[in-house]
């Protein structure tokens, strides 16, 4: 019987998750035109926090021969995104934006991760964002820059200059997932973490919506 690899048992497993996170009503309203420049703002501001936390994570596993293999500056979203931010709000973004509830448990869990030195569950989360962003972040930028009339400025987070083939990279990725010798145990153990990742990706689009009703 045939095993069936890694990367490939993830994405399977997890695609219920990753659909209920893409259909969330802020969500699918910002990609259908019903969304206004303010909610794409929101979203950003709300990514800012969770990078922030998600890279600096990265310095203490930079050095591990798993971890190692998914940390690359190509990935690197933060500088980008504090530019969309001061293009978007001002040189004074900084004062302007605050996590969500949902923003402040997605980063505690990411710091908890690695605090605790995890690193499947650091990878779990990298897996989540990076792969999602060079995957649906590519369409979610060409809606934004159509809708709202950006070129580059505003939407350099879902730009990725330095990967020249976004969909090698992803498979050379998987390749590294399949590669980094967990037991079935801990392979359990990363796929729960990303279905939490999702969690958190569904929760902060309710948390968006009701920021937005409550203005």
């Amino acid at each position: 019987m045939s095993v069936i690899p890694f990367s490939q048992a993830l994405r399977e497993r997890t695609r219920s998750s990753h659909g209920a996170s893409e259909g969330a009503d802020f969500m699918s309203d910002l990609m259908t035109g019903k969304g206004t420049r303010d909610d794409y703002i929101a979203l950003v501001a709300q990514h800012y926090f969770i990078y922030a936390a998600l890279e600096a994570a990265a310095t203490p596993f930079a050095h591990d021969p798993i971890a190692s293999r998914f940390i690359t500056p190509q990935l690197t979203r933060l500088p980008a995104i504090e530019a969309d931010l001061a293009f978007l709000l001002g040189d004074d973004w900084r004062g302007q934006i605050a996590p969500l509830p949902t923003t402040g448990h997605y980063v505690a869990r990411i710091e908890q991760v690695a605090h605790e030195g995890w690193i499947g569950g650091f990878v779990a989360h990298h897996y989540t964002r990076y792969l999602g962003d060079l995957s649906g972040g590519q369409a979610i930028r060409t809606l934004m820059q159509r809708q709202f009339g950006f070129e580059t400025n505003g939407v350099g987070f879902y730009l990725f200059d330095q990967i020249a083939k976004p969909r090698e990279f992803k498979e050379t990725y998987r390749d590294e997932l399949d590669a980094a010798g967990w037991d079935a145990a801990e392979r359990e153990r990363v796929i729960d973490e990303v279905m939490r990742a999702y969690c958190f990706n569904t929760e902060l689009f309710a948390d968006l919506a009701r920021a937005k009703a409550a203005a």
